[in-house]
């Protein structure tokens, strides 16, 4: 079976994650979230590295229970930087608690973080050539987030993003996901 070139077949995570995840059009909220945090960790890192952490991220993280990242105190602090299982970068976790702040004044604002980041493309999914690691798109929604003040959010992580949630669709013309009816160039 064809998959798209930067899947590594010898890693079951990331082939599991390729078949079933990416680029699927996701609604949920708490989904949404779990990915948005995992995609912050990434910034500087290969997306296989956060992935083969993620179960260890889940149970860090209090399986992505928002209300309760949002009120992490500097004892869970420094033990998520305690933690060998996850990404222990101050910068970055000091940014997950903080975007799940902003995250949650998304879904004041918009009903759910679903509403919002959907919003952009008016609920239609994007079929975009895979070689591509960023555009207009994830810039405006980049500089929304920063305005807002999420940190570790950058044009290129948004991208990734976009694909992880599925409002970007990116499969490669050869991987066996790839829908040639519906794709095209932006």
């Amino acid at each position: 079976m064809n998959r798209c070139l930067w899947v590594n077949e010898k890693n079951e995570k990331y082939i599991k994650y390729h078949d079933e995840e990416w680029c699927e059009p996701k609604h949920n909220d708490k989904e949404l979230y779990e990915l948005l945090i995992l995609e912050s960790f990434q910034a500087g890192l290969s997306w296989e590295c956060v992935l083969n952490k993620r179960k260890a991220f889940r149970k860090a993280y209090d399986n992505f229970d928002i209300d309760k990242v949002i009120n992490y105190d500097s004892s869970k602090i420094n033990e998520l930087l305690n933690n060998k299982d996850i990404i222990r970068n101050k910068l970055k976790v000091n940014a997950s608690i903080t975007n799940s702040k902003v995250f949650k004044d998304i879904v004041k604002e918009y009903g759910s973080f679903n509403n919002y980041i959907w919003s952009f493309t008016n609920n239609k999914v994007l079929y975009l050539d895979y070689e591509i690691i960023k555009n207009d798109l994830s810039d405006k929604i980049s500089k929304d987030l920063i305005k807002r003040g999420m940190k570790f959010v950058g044009t290129t992580i948004i991208y990734s993003y976009l694909q992880a949630i599925g409002i970007i669709n990116s499969h490669h013309k050869n991987c066996f996901k790839y829908k040639e009816d519906l794709w095209k160039k932006d």
